[in-house]
């Protein structure tokens, strides 16, 4: 069995994301019709089934919404990242999302602590969003 840790894979749709990402750069998309943020990479609006959707880069500033330390692995191919710290975290936008925390003690986190994002390259090709303590 290979334990290696599955990498996410882009899509036509989502390839902007992740090349903001691999350039330390968070982008979202937003509804050129209606102005509401999109999170996840999506062809159509969630608020109004536009189409007219733009990619916009932005801080990657946030808080988080809610979270949890698994001192367990969620999954085998996770043994070695333990203890995890999950958290959905709500962007400036609005948008939530869910990442993992780094650089914090689990004695820290807190419900709407102020986080800014880290750049993690997990192979050549593709570079995972994570979060960390942001300034007040």
């Amino acid at each position: 069995m290979d334990l290696t840790p599955p990498i996410p894979v882009p899509t036509p749709t989502s390839q902007p994301f992740w090349d903001g990402l691999k350039e330390r750069k968070v982008r979202l998309q937003r509804c050129d019709d209606c102005a509401t943020w999109i999170y996840y990479p999506r062809s159509r609006c969630s608020a109004c089934l536009s189409d007219a959707l733009s990619w916009h880069d932005v801080s990657g500033e946030g808080v988080i919404y809610t979270y949890t330390v698994t001192h367990r692995p969620t999954s085998p191919h996770f043994a070695d990242e333990l203890p995890q710290r999950l958290a959905v975290i709500e962007l400036a936008e609005g948008v939530r999302l869910t990442s993992t925390l780094t650089n914090v003690d689990d004695r820290d986190i807190r419900v709407g602590m102020r986080v800014r994002p880290v750049f993690d390259d997990v192979s050549d090709d593709v570079t995972l969003l994570r979060f960390e303590p942001g300034s007040l």
